[in-house]
């Protein structure tokens, strides 16, 4: 059942709530739709009509961080997200908003979260809907890609051409005997693997000093390819937008992945491992239109939003912005 800006929890207000404009116009939390239950389970998705429709799923999940032994608090990102898209203004298209799996409440574990968003974004895609996954720590990542992949696989695709692209400060490619936020990539890797895909992998805004030796040499074993944030420069910018074009020319398929710590941290505070340099929106911006512009991008998620840290709302405003973007697309 949909329900207009209410959320399965009563007693907590609904996010989607903000401005009423005189002049008639209408933003975010006038238009978006709220599916009227609590994912506990994918069926909770019941017979909805996806089809064309921009389908807002939260990942309010940090157990992941944790593993990772970064800052907790991620799993309240989703909701902040929503927040700072509420006041922006109205989208054009359909929005609907399915929820979150939530950790907290369910008490899944960070494995089970993932298979359910991974149910999840492949029941969306059966519906023909986009998936905008809201997070949540980066373990985001394999639940997203291996809903990807069951849709594919449900389609009888025997080895579809899937380029993923990152914009992270890490390569997130950690070989862990449990894994965390740090091992999403490694684990699609693996995945892929399994599958006999090609495991085709673009980070943006690497860090020379966030990442290991031995992260760079996973890196090279996979035949990854990265740009650095030092690379990520407004004076280089058509060196990047050629690297990102020579990426996606022969990809079927996009993903798209956003963790926030990508961003300088004076922009991006709120995050679960904030950046010392980071890449700076102005040169973000016209790479993510790129990406977009392909018109093969199936799904996207953003990463990392941590309201506990954020200062005066600049991580989730940032992060809206940017959700904000890929919907206009």
């Amino acid at each position: 059942m949909l329900m207009k800006n209410q959320t399965s929890q009563s007693k907590i207000p609904s996010p989607w709530q903000g401005r009423i404009d005189a002049d008639g116009s209408q933003r975010w939390h006038q238009v978006v739709d709220c599916l009227d239950t609590e994912l506990q389970s994918i069926t909770d998705l019941g017979s909805e009509d996806l089809a064309g429709k921009i389908a807002l799923l939260g990942y309010a999940c940090d157990q992941g961080v944790a593993r990772n032994q970064g800052r907790t608090g991620a799993a309240e990102g989703p909701r902040a997200i929503r927040s700072a898209l509420a006041n922006l203004p109205r989208p054009k298209g359909a929005i609907l908003d399915l929820g979150d799996i939530d950790t907290r409440t369910t008490k899944l574990s960070m494995e089970q979260a993932q298979a359910q968003l991974a149910a999840g974004v492949a029941h969306c895609l059966g519906q023909r809907a986009f998936p905008l996954v809201l997070g949540g720590g980066h373990d985001i990542a394999f639940g997203s890609f291996t809903g990807l992949a069951r849709h594919l696989q449900n389609n009888g695709e025997a080895m579809p051409s899937i380029g993923i692209i990152n914009f992270d400060a890490h390569f997130d490619l950690r070989l862990e005997p449990q894994p965390s936020s740090g091992t999403p990539f490694a684990q699609i890797a693996e995945l892929c693997a399994d599958n006999i895909w090609p495991f085709n992998y673009l980070c943006l805004g690497i860090s020379e000093f966030a990442n290991t030796p031995a992260l760079f040499d996973t890196a090279k074993a996979n035949r990854v390819r990265w740009l650095s944030d030092e690379q990520l420069a407004l004076s280089r910018l058509d060196l990047a937008l050629h690297a990102v074009s020579e990426f996606v020319r022969d990809k079927d398929y996009l993903y798209l992945s956003f963790c926030l710590d990508v961003l300088p941290a004076q922009v991006a505070p709120g995050v679960s491992a904030p950046a010392a340099r980071g890449v700076e929106l102005a040169m973000i911006e016209p790479l993510l239109d790129a990406v977009l512009q392909s018109d093969k991008v199936v799904l996207a998620d953003i990463a990392e939003m941590n309201p506990r840290y954020d200062i005066d709302g600049r991580t989730a405003r940032t992060a809206a912005r940017l959700l904000a973007r890929i919907v206009r697309h």
